[in-house]
């Protein structure tokens, strides 16, 4: 999706007009359905007039297109500037130009293509502007069908207008030579230069080239299930982009450092901002630093899915076993037997261990006390059990016990859901959980609340036909059976004449077993995985009568998630119910972002189906 897009001509009447920045404000209202903030509406202002001043150039052709706050297929990532038309050899090219208004920089010696650099008055680490820029430029490449089915030329490169560079100075030191020899750098005084370059590039017009960025067939997005293997033999398979690649760049300055300090790392990230490939790029970045480092999730169904896709033939079992591991088996372990424990969904960490929760004191505390460097992936809003303890607080309690020294950073890059902003911030604010959050849906993401279950499961059916990679889950609001839980044909869920069987109770790779496809998954088979579209079944559990109300004696008597809460309830009932409401929210929240490209959603409770239908005309009007 591009926000601005107009020929050269009329975009340079808009900045000499000083309409650019309302026009690009009115555009976002328009298709992202948000406010623009004051402060980027100012930054528009000061990078549009050096872009003005760059795009005046005779030789780039007056009918050239230009596009600004060009999003990147599945992110809520967009490029600054594109400057698009065909080179002298009639071959369709578009320049991208990374903007920044920078004007100190330091290199960090240590890290790959990091910076340092002051951002709202705080010196910040941030990827290298060159890496910045050819990252988008590959990241294009490998989604965007139409730019490789028309060999459309994609020349990187970025705009320091407001810097200075000075002799020898870190922006151009010889560590980055890869990258600004991929994306070149232009600074303060360098505007012709900048047009030369895009004129090198852009000698004709051709309105064409904008038109198949913009509409290019989109590639299905990686799954880091499918790409495990690659990855562990040395291959990139993911580009990490802004924050992921300093956060992952970071965790491996710590597992160099590890032997100097006890460290806890907590990276935080909602759904769909990439912990889980960040986490296994970690895996295979600290394994090549040789140090002896581990993969832990409580949930198993991630663990298994990993290590059926790496049983391939390349590596052994005993070998991949001993690289993914569950959260209950550091309970002997002694201090520092690891270099590196990297624990993703770490939010269901669990105080004790064991088949029958009688082993160990506490996950957390055995985690940290285990590794010398721990790395904690948390969102406290996917707490989705009375037994989830591994909150950021937890974590930095024991931390602190254990003489860690603590450090955080944030995700923010959605890459789930299509790379809908809208959608989340929708869905959060829909369900109750963040009241903050923006009412508002835009069209980039395929989202449907359908009357009966049969019509989502036969969408899912139709979708999961091209690539095995779609399926529907449910509210754990069914009782699982326990004589048919290996056995298809006995059905758990029936509502009216549909009727389906949770996922066998042999297999915990669901999420990829071709035939599961005829079974319904539960939050506990599909957290930490991701699927091209998710069908939901929300139960009698979340309701709307006169308003959102959460029931948790409507949840199966076979359900543990929400066990010891009737002992809680008979105490103190107002906090057994608080417990309850997140644990409800936070459950089809979960299951509701699983899906990349769409979820399709059926409501036992008619008045939900009524208010989430209503909600949803609501917020795209």
């Amino acid at each position: 999706m591009i926000v601005y897009q107009e020929n050269k001509m009329q975009f340079l009447d808009d900045v000499r007009n000083d309409m650019i920045e309302e026009k690009i404000a009115q555009k976002i209202l328009e298709k992202l359905h948000r406010h623009t903030p004051e402060s980027e509406l100012r930054s528009w202002m000061n990078s549009m007039q050096y872009m003005y001043r760059v795009m005046e150039c005779d030789k780039i052709p007056d009918d050239s297109k230009i596009a600004i706050e060009y999003q990147l297929p599945n992110t809520s990532k967009r490029i600054d500037f594109l400057v698009c038309g065909e080179d002298e050899n009639k071959r369709e090219t578009a320049v991208i130009i990374e903007l920044k208004q920078w004007d100190y920089l330091e290199k960090c010696p240590e890290q790959e293509a990091i910076v340092k650099t002051y951002l709202n008055g705080r010196l910040v680490k941030h990827d290298h502007p060159s890496y910045q820029a050819y990252t988008y430029q590959s990241f294009i490449e490998e989604y965007n069908e139409s730019v490789r089915k028309h060999d459309i030329l994609l020349k990187p490169c970025t705009y320091l207008h407001n810097y200075r560079l000075k002799d020898n100075d870190d922006l151009t030191d010889p560590m980055y030579s890869y990258y600004i020899d991929k994306a070149p750098i232009f600074v303060r005084g360098d505007a012709q230069k900048l047009a030369a370059f895009i004129a090198r590039y852009v000698a004709n017009a051709n309105g064409n080239v904008l038109y198949h960025i913009e509409n290019g067939k989109i590639r299905p997005s990686k799954s880091i299930q499918d790409s495990l293997s690659s990855m562990l033999r040395g291959n990139k398979e993911f580009t990490l982009l802004d924050e992921q690649k300093v956060v992952y760049e970071e965790a491996l300055l710590m597992a160099k450092k590890s032997n100097e300090e006890k460290t806890v790392y907590i990276v935080h990230g909602g759904p769909g901002t990439g912990k889980t490939v960040l986490a296994i790029n970690m895996l295979v970045g600290i394994l090549n630093l040789s140090q002896n480092v581990l993969y832990v999730t409580k949930n198993s169904a991630p663990r298994e899915v990993y290590k059926k896709k790496l049983n391939d033939g390349n590596y052994r079992k005993a070998y991949i076993d001993n690289l993914f591991k569950g959260s209950g088996v550091f309970v002997d372990s002694l201090k520092d037997d690891f270099d590196c424990l990297i624990v993703d969904e770490a939010h269901r960490l669990n105080e004790k261990s064991g088949m029958f929760q009688n082993k160990g004191e506490n996950q957390v505390k055995e985690i940290i006390n285990a590794a010398k460097l721990s790395i904690f992936f948390v969102d406290d809003h996917q707490i989705v059990t009375t037994k989830d303890i591994g909150t950021s607080n937890e974590i930095k309690k024991w931390a602190k016990k254990l003489g860690a020294k603590v450090y955080e950073d944030k995700l923010f890059s959605q890459f789930r859901c299509n790379g809908s902003d809208s959608y989340l911030s929708w869905l959060d604010n829909v369900l109750e959980i963040d009241p903050n959050a923006l009412d508002y849906f835009s069209d980039d993401y395929d989202l449907r609340i359908l009357d009966t279950p049969q019509e989502v499961f036969d969408l899912i059916k139709e979708k999961n036909e091209f690539n095995n990679k779609s399926r529907m889950v449910a509210g754990y609001c069914w009782d699982w059976i326990k004589d048919g839980k290996n056995n298809a044909d006995i059905h758990d869920i029936v509502i009216g004449d549909f009727a389906k069987s949770w996922n066998l109770g042999s297999t915990s790779t669901w999420a990829i077993d071709k035939d599961s496809i005829n079974e319904i998954g539960c939050i506990h088979t599909c957290q930490g995985l991701e699927f091209d579209y998710v069908g939901v079944i929300i139960g009698d559990d979340l309701r709307y009568e006169n308003g959102l109300i959460t029931d948790f004696r409507k949840r199966a008597k076979t359900d543990q998630s929400l066990k010891g809460l009737k002992s809680i309830y008979k105490g103190d009932p107002k906090k057994a119910v608080k417990i309850a409401d997140n644990i409800i929210k936070n459950t089809y929240r979960t299951l509701m972002t699983r899906g990349q490209k769409g979820c399709f959603i059926y409501c036992t409770n008619k008045g939900l189906s009524d208010y989430l239908k209503e909600r949803l005309r609501q917020a795209k009007r």
